[in-house]
């Protein structure tokens, strides 16, 4: 439930877990690089009664033609196999779950598996060797997978843009023009009057004496 509420905060996932063990969500992808950019890819996560110790399950509801994504929407990634390393696969414990690993690390990865998929693994082959061979009949086949997700979009839903927050709204607190920078300000309270000139006369006078003194 607290992953639950953090990720709900987050304007790149679209999550409803009405079953706390069974989340409804999609991933936006708002990187402008990415092949996938401006897709609103429909998911489901499954959780155990073992989790944080066993790893979440993670899968698209409408697959993707993607290296690391199996044609039953399921995905090829380390994060979600189970602690350890794996001798024949040749994966670190490092790179599979852990119970620090969380929820947010699972989608963050799935998204910089879209940008950037693993080849050498590959779950669809023909999808890898395209990626390999023809990059531009590749971007083309992400793009309709992109606006076939975009009918997925809620009416009342607004696609972001940009991963950075907007700028908060303007004040119209006027007391807020005391702050404003100007010139004065740089004279830290300084004044024009005569008894701040003479200040400053007496301040030149005490640096000519002790001038004078270094000279003697």
């Amino acid at each position: 439930m607290s992953e639950l509420q953090s990720l709900q905060k987050e304007k790149w996932v679209d999550i409803d877990a009405e079953n706390i063990f069974r989340w409804r969500l999609a991933l936006m992808v708002i990187n402008p690089d990415s092949a996938f950019n401006g897709g609103y890819f429909k998911a489901e996560m499954t959780f155990s009664d073992q989790y944080p110790y066993a790893p979440p399950t993670f899968r698209f509801l409408i697959p993707l033609y993607h290296p690391n994504i199996y044609p039953d929407g399921n995905l090829c990634i380390s994060i979600l196999h189970t602690p350890g390393e794996d001798i024949m696969s040749g994966e670190a414990a490092s790179e599979r779950w852990s119970p620090l690993q969380g929820v947010e690390s699972v989608l963050r990865s799935v998204l910089l598996l879209l940008d950037d998929p693993e080849i050498n693994s590959p779950a669809n082959v023909d999808a890898s060797v395209l990626y390999r061979d023809n990059r531009k009949e590749y971007d083309e086949t992400a793009k309709k997978a992109v606006e076939k997700s975009k009918k997925d979009i809620p009416a009342d839903f607004v696609m972001p843009t940009s991963f950075d927050a907007p700028p908060p709204p303007k004040s119209e607190d006027t007391s807020a023009e005391f702050w404003v920078e100007s010139d004065e300000e740089y004279d830290f309270g300084g004044s024009d009057t005569g008894e701040e000139d003479g200040d400053l006369d007496d301040y030149e006078e005490d640096r000519e004496e002790v001038d004078g003194s270094d000279d003697d």
